[in-house]
């Protein structure tokens, strides 16, 4: 039976692996204020970063879907993983030899799944790259020889070559302690006609290709002999529990940080066209890996990229695709083109005159002609309209005509409406109307038409204007606390302020929350992360971060609207500057106390009152004197609120 991981080591993974780190290598982030960062969520399609990330607290949580936890949790999600699994890969990284247990005593747990396969590819990368330099692959250092590729460059990119033999990286592998499933698994193997396991690629030049995070988790394999049975020019490791290629783009692990720097990303067709831009300059260039360039590219890439708006984005990021400038290079265009909203960025294109591709580019013309070409970039509308403009013959009424049908449909097609403005004058230009606004007229009564078709949406049953993500617009994300009737919304949020410092800051108002009494809360959902907050021990005996949290959370039923709270109310900001955070925790405590104490005043001057003077002599004093005792508290508390705003 396979061992559990020591919870000391557990604990020693979540402490060395930074959780700003980890996710920073797949979302930018950015200074959110209260020590929190911000960034676009990698878990579901935004606009605006949602995505909240507590670096001293260890969590992360998004307001938009409501995903949320430590490190370990956001590598489990990020990388399909098991919690196993999650801790060995961060452990891998961060140098910690876990150890395992199973009752005191038993063999070593295994690595998780990907782990394994992990390291299987790892090998196998190793093992190509020693093979490219064996005499049978010296037509594989030609085909890279001639593309202006040396050894040394061969070596940077981690090429290789896949041997003759039908099984000799799956001898190796399993040599090295693999089982035939495991192999099968990744992709590296597959059984042959006769039922015997053979390797996947064979006499084949190979790229590595790597996930964001630096893993090699597949190849891409290029033909190179005129004899090789299988005519695809390409091979690529088939769908695997860690090669999804609709999500991986061959270049990223190296170009991410030139990405979120540049805010530019730079899209070609092949490895060797990014082996070409990179050795040029253009350290921002990506190609997709066996698969058309699509949507779940261009969230990878988006979330490199962290803007307040969609309009900030569309501002200051760009896409620049090199194309072919053959039918194949417009197809991909036209692509380009159906998704370009959803890149919320700039999209241009780059296409060399004669068709040259980047890496032909750079035979021809030196690294200097690379970087030419991509910083000759042009929008990819105007790109489309002026090819799709040039396949008629203007000098004809019929031609122009033609064009316009083509060109003006095109135009409407744009969501901003000055770009339309200024398209629709482009347009006039290229075809040669003389009066641009009869263009513009034509565009706008396309639009016109379109929304008239378009069916009425973005209202909720209610009737409310709801976000992307089906909240409320204006809701910060964390389900809000439904107000009880004759609770006024202000002690709700100071309520819910109160919440979030005994989760957040429970070393600095841990003593005072406790003493709190089952009364303090109004709000049922409150009631209940109160309750929890005592099954776990009580807020004075926390220590900060996410093992905090997740003990809150264990207290709480799995599907609770409060369970759903926790990690936002862990991350989410407190209404203060990081600087007065602890005195403004400290306030908010003790105002929420003093507000209680105010209640009790009122119920027992209430009791008061409905005494007889005579009658009930001696209980109207002790109940006085249960009153001044309660003002006297109730003054303290205020002046600790006072002080501590």
């Amino acid at each position: 039976m396979a061992g559990r991981i020591r919870d000391e080591d557990i604990a020693e993974v979540r402490e060395k692996s930074r959780i700003d780190d980890i996710i920073g290598e797949h979302v930018q982030l950015r200074n959110a204020g209260g020590g929190n960062l911000k960034g676009i969520c990698p878990f579901h399609d935004e606009k605006s970063p949602s995505l909240s990330v507590s670096p001293t607290r260890g969590l992360y949580h998004c307001f938009g879907c409501g995903a949320g936890g430590d490190v370990i949790k956001f590598v489990q999600e990020i990388e399909h993983l098991s919690f196993s699994e999650a801790v060995e890969n961060l452990a891998s990284r961060a140098g910690i030899q876990l150890r395992y247990a199973e009752g005191g005593s038993g063999p070593q747990r295994q690595s998780g799944q990907r782990a394994r396969l992990v390291e299987a590819h790892t090998l196998a990368a190793a093992y190509y790259a020693d093979q490219l330099q064996s005499p049978d692959a010296q037509p594989a250092r030609d085909f890279l020889g001639e593309r202006g590729f040396d050894a040394g460059v061969a070596r940077q990119f981690g090429c290789g070559y896949a041997p003759a033999g039908w099984d000799s990286l799956t001898k190796y592998l399993l040599g090295r302690g693999f089982s035939t499933a495991e192999l099968t698994l990744a992709g590296l193997a597959r059984e042959s006609g006769r039922g015997s396991l053979i390797d996947r690629f064979h006499r084949r030049l190979l790229w590595p290709i790597k996930d964001i995070g630096g893993d090699v988790v597949g190849f891409g394999a290029r033909r190179i002999h005129d004899d090789d049975k299988i005519e695809a020019k390409y091979l690529n490791t088939p769908e695997t529990p860690i090669y999804k290629k609709s999500q991986l783009l061959y270049g990223m692990d190296v170009a991410k940080r030139e990405i979120a720097k540049q805010n530019t990303a730079v899209v070609v067709e092949g490895y060797t066209d990014v082996m070409a831009c990179h050795l040029a300059g253009v350290t921002t260039a990506v190609a997709s890996c066996g698969t058309a360039f699509g949507a779940e590219h261009i969230n990878v890439i988006r979330r490199l990229w962290s803007s307040n708006s969609a309009e900030e984005a569309q501002a200051k990021t760009k896409v620049i695709f090199t194309f072919d400038g053959d039918a194949a290079g417009m197809k991909a265009a036209e692509k380009a083109f159906a998704d370009e909203q959803k890149f919320l960025a700039q999209t241009c294109v780059a296409i060399e005159p004669t068709g040259k591709d980047p890496c032909e580019l750079r035979q021809s013309g030196g690294d200097h002609a690379v970087r030419a070409l991509i910083e000759g970039n042009k929008p990819l509308v105007f790109y489309m309209l002026d090819t799709l403009i040039k396949r008629f013959d203007l000098d004809t009424v019929e031609g122009r005509a033609g064009a316009l049908n083509q060109a003006i449909p095109l135009v409407a097609q744009l969501k901003d409406p000055a770009h339309r403005v200024g398209y629709a004058g482009e347009v006039a230009r290229l075809v040669g109307v003389p009066n641009p606004d009869d263009v513009l007229a034509r565009v706008r009564g396309l639009v016109r038409s379109a929304e008239r078709g378009q069916q009425r949406g973005g209202q909720d049953r209610a009737g409310g204007p709801v976000n992307g993500h089906g909240r409320q617009n204006g809701s910060s994300g964390v389900p809000a606390a439904a107000s009880p009737v004759g609770v006024h919304p202000k002690v709700v949020q100071a309520e819910r302020e109160v919440i979030k410092a005994a989760l957040q800051l429970p070393d600095t108002v841990g003593t005072q929350f406790d003493e709190l009494g089952p009364g303090a809360f109004l709000v049922a959902v409150h009631q209940q992360l109160q309750g929890a907050i005592r099954a776990a021990g009580g807020a004075a005996s926390a220590v900060i971060g996410p093992l905090w949290v997740q003990r809150v959370s264990e207290h709480l039923p799995p599907d609770s609207e409060a369970r759903s709270m926790v990690n936002g109310l862990a991350v989410e900001s407190l209404r203060s500057g990081t600087d007065a955070q602890t005195r403004y925790a400290e306030a908010m405590v003790n105002s929420l106390a003093e507000q209680v104490v105010a209640r009790e005043v009122a119920q027992l001057k209430s009791r008061v009152q409905r005494l007889d003077a005579q009658a009930d002599a001696d209980e109207q004093g002790r109940l006085f004197a249960q009153l001044m005792q309660l003002e006297q508290r109730r003054r303290e508390l205020r002046s600790r609120a006072i002080g501590g705003e």
